[in-house]
């Protein structure tokens, strides 16, 4: 399997935030985006999860599942988690298995991967906000999908709880998967590649290929 991007370019606000951004991640790689802040991160990887429209540009999926879009075969987790405060821990959980639309998938062993089992019946809105985080996460490791969108993975985990995402990274690659991270940050990830952004709105970064 192989994600690839070429020419990506992405208009907004009434500037051009990136052009001429490709690369390609093949199974079992992972690919930092780095740059400034208002570089585009985040942009790049939305618009990869198809949420925003590319100025111009394609984003193809060699060797996935034919039937089903990118964005199906793919986690997005945004810098902001996507929780609803008065739902409890498992129930959150709980509604983004069935939102995803995975069968058979449990939440329990996800929760217990985080740290999260012992606070399954806790309010959401109690959670810190690197709890919120951790249980962001579990919704990766609860619905098995191919490729992650990560954007700013670590942020505001402490140190235990980064190395516990790094090693959840480890075995997504391990079992054929793929990563596509923003980040400000080292991923603590041997044999990441690198996908910097220009410094300047409009500069072409340099093509990140396998």
């Amino acid at each position: 399997m192989r994600l690839l991007a070429a020419n990506l370019a992405c208009h907004r606000g009434g500037r051009d935030v990136f052009t001429g951004v490709s690369f390609s991640v093949a199974s079992g790689e992972i690919l930092a985006v780095t740059g400034r802040n208002g570089a585009g991160k985040s942009s790049l990887l939305r618009t990869v999860a198809g949420f925003v429209r590319s100025a111009a540009g394609s984003v193809a999926l060699e060797g996935g599942d034919p039937e089903l879009t990118i964005a199906e075969q793919s986690h997005y987790l945004g810098h902001q988690d996507a929780l609803k405060p008065a739902l409890s821990v498992g129930e959150n959980l709980h509604f983004w298995i069935g939102f995803l639309g995975s069968k058979g998938a449990e939440a329990a062993p996800a929760l217990e991967a985080v740290g999260l089992d012992s606070l399954a019946d806790l309010p959401a809105a109690y959670l810190s906000a690197g709890q919120r985080r951790r249980l962001s996460i579990a919704r990766l490791l609860a619905v098995k999908r191919p490729i992650w969108l990560l954007d700013e993975p670590m942020s505001t985990l402490d140190d235990a709880a980064q190395d516990r995402l790094a090693g959840f990274m480890r075995s997504q690659l391990a079992g054929g998967g793929l990563v596509l991270a923003a980040t400000h940050g080292a991923l603590g990830i041997a044999g990441t590649r690198e996908l910097r952004l220009g410094d300047n709105a409009g500069d072409k970064p340099a093509e990140a290929q396998r």
